[in-house]
């Protein structure tokens, strides 16, 4: 773990100063600044090994018992947050609590103990040894996109604890924001997940810091709490001094330093009308997804982890449309039996009282770093294309008892209401007649060891993310009780382009015809096998490409929580005969760009129908 040096204090410079960062939660705010310092630790010894192991180790101990308390007093501070926050925070306190429990960190400490080491040396060390493995697993591709997502919030779970122990170690205090004045918008240099439990929405108007990236846990516990929130805005601490004034957009990344009275009043109107469409994208909770022509569509949210359920409640989902499972092999030393999944399942199931839920078992490849499936030689193959290698289905066909296993405890925790089991990377009807036969063989051993399980099975269904599965979408649905779409690596096999790598991203593009006629192929094959069609990659969230997709038959989305809302706005205003003159204009397109112009225009008349 790197320790970061305070920079030194420059002057601030006079006149109105416009930053750009990362936009994390939506809103816009204004008001005056409130810089919190982090105190900075000692400096540490990383080259002794003379200390004593047993006096290292009692340290080490009495930092983890006072770092075990102090996240048992965050925890009970929960109560004074939003229900959103209290249950995304809660639940990486409890990540943390495991981390400092039994765990590869704390042996792996242990051992550096074993050979001099300060304590707070030896955590440093294998705190950023254990974020280094996340972020590069030896051997083996760097994961990307989604997977590259994950693996940087992993690496900053270990230097988070590793913060805190270090914290601990040497009695540095943690700075409060219980002083901040009320209406501030705080301004840091960077702000750790954990300090979210620590920040009053009612009293902080808005968060702003110098680094930081959107996809990260502080990231997703800001958007859980609701306050406005810009990360990466560089150059922030240089401008900003006692009493400076700023006004940040949450949706646009924008901070504007000492705004101009022209500025400000016009940030005051953002204010209020941001307020008004909260209001009225609330109202939109309860009201059915449906097209101007009356034509009732689902609209459902994708889970990734289950912090994030408060968010598809507060959505006005109609349930959990793709809940992914990776989570549950993520930072743990050992695989998650059948009762430790059952567990996880049951919660989220009930949770959505009686709204469908879809889980989709582990889509796992050689990509991404999973201790406890390398142990068991699972997903470390270092292949050279792991886009094109064993994933998915493949590798869990390899690895029957994982998927076992798993079909096991999804069919146990299926009693607590309606669910739907999805297979990853399907391309072959082998493969899909090979994991329907696994499926129905756990069902008759749980109900002869009289385990309560639902009759009939629950629907098993596949992704749609290759051509091939596309093109044989007719054969596939013969077996197969529903279809997804997977937009993101459907577009990616299609175009044969990675949009995590640089040099073809831009030719990544959902909107391109060729992929928009596989999703029609898929849809018309689901109309004619009678099984439900729906798209769960990015492009479902996109409220200009739905009512596209509509048109080429999709009836059913699923999408992040955040999304829905915006999503619904747009349905509601399209007509299905609109729809599906786009669904005709854009197979006969050229490009993705002449695809999304005609979006564009048609979003534009229905903002202003007056126009023209």
């Amino acid at each position: 773990m790197k320790t970061t040096e305070r920079r030194p204090k420059q002057r601030p410079r006079a006149g109105e100063v416009r930053l750009e960062g990362q936009p994390v939660s939506s809103g816009v705010a204004i008001g005056y600044a409130a810089v919190a310092h982090e105190p900075a630790p000692p400096p540490v010894d990383m080259a002794r090994r003379d200390c004593d192991p047993a006096h290292e180790r009692t340290r080490l101990h009495d930092a983890i018992s006072r770092s075990v308390a102090q996240l048992g007093r965050l925890h009970d501070r929960l109560a004074l947050l939003p229900e959103d926050g209290q249950v995304e925070i809660g639940s990486l306190l409890e990540v943390y609590r495991r981390m400092l429990g039994p765990s590869r960190l704390r042996r792996g400490i242990e051992a550096r103990l074993e050979q001099g080491m300060l304590a707070e040396a030896a955590v440093m060390q294998e705190t950023e040894t254990l974020a280094a493995l996340m972020l590069a697993p030896p051997g083996r591709p760097a994961p990307q996109g989604e997977d590259a997502v994950a693996a940087r919030r992993r690496a900053g779970e270990f230097r988070e604890i590793g913060r805190r122990l270090v914290r601990n170690l040497s009695g540095t205090p943690y700075r409060s924001f219980s002083t901040l004045p009320d209406g501030a918008i705080l301004v840091a240099e960077q702000l750790r997940p954990a300090d979210a439990a620590l920040i009053d929405p009612s009293r902080i108007a808005a968060v702003v810091t110098e680094e930081g990236g959107s996809t990260g846990h502080t990231a997703i516990l800001l958007r859980a709490l609701g306050i406005p929130a810009v990360l990466a805005a560089h150059g922030l601490l240089a401008q900003v001094g006692r009493r400076t004034r700023l006004v940040v957009d949450g949706a646009t990344g924008r901070v504007i330093v000492r705004p101009s009275s022209r500025m400000a009043a016009a940030a005051r109107v953002e204010v209020a009308s941001y307020a008004r469409e909260r209001q009225m994208l609330g109202r939109l909770r309860r009201l059915p997804a449906r097209l101007s022509s009356g034509e009732v569509l689902t609209l459902q949210a994708n889970l990734e982890i289950p912090a994030e359920l408060p968010m598809v409640a507060q959505s006005g989902a109609a349930g959990i449309g793709l809940l992914r499972s990776e989570f549950l092999f993520m930072n743990t030393d050992t695989l998650p039996d059948e009762e430790l999944q059952e567990a996880i399942y049951l919660p989220l199931i009930e949770a959505m009282a009686g709204d469908p839920v879809t889980i989709r078992v582990v889509d796992w490849g050689s990509e991404k770093n999973s201790d406890a499936l390398s142990r068991v030689g699972i997903g470390n193959g270092g292949d050279a294309n792991p886009a094109l290698a064993v994933r998915g289905i493949r590798l869990l066909l390899q690895h029957r008892t994982l998927l076992e296993t798993q079909f096991a405890a999804i069919l146990r925790a299926a009693h607590a209401g309606p669910v739907r089991v999805l297979l990853p990377m399907v391309s072959l009807l082998e493969e899909l007649q090979a994991a329907r036969e696994i499926y129905a063989r756990v069902g008759r051993r749980l109900r002869r060891r009289g385990v309560k399980i639902p009759d009939p099975l629950p629907p098993l269904g596949i992704m749609i993310e290759t051509p091939a599965a596309a093109l044989m979408t007719d054969v596939l649905a013969q077996e197969a009780e529903f279809l997804a779409i997977g937009t993101n690596d459907l577009t990616m096999y299609t175009l044969a382009a990675d949009r995590a790598a640089t040099d073809v991203a831009a030719l990544y593009d959902p909107l391109h015809p060729a992929v928009l006629r596989l999703v029609r192929m898929t849809a018309d094959a689901g109309l004619r096998q009678r099984r439900p069609v729906s798209v769960c990659g990015e492009l479902a969230s996109d409220p200009q490409a739905v009512p596209l997709l509509v048109g080429l038959g999709v009836r059913s989305f699923s999408m992040h929580a955040s999304a829905v809302p915006r999503v619904k706005r747009a349905i509601r205003a399209a007509a299905m005969d609109d729809c599906r003159r786009m669904a005709c204009r854009a197979l006969e397109a050229t490009d993705g760009q002449e695809v999304r112009a005609m979006l564009a225009q048609y979003a534009y008349t229905l903002q202003h129908p007056d126009d023209g």
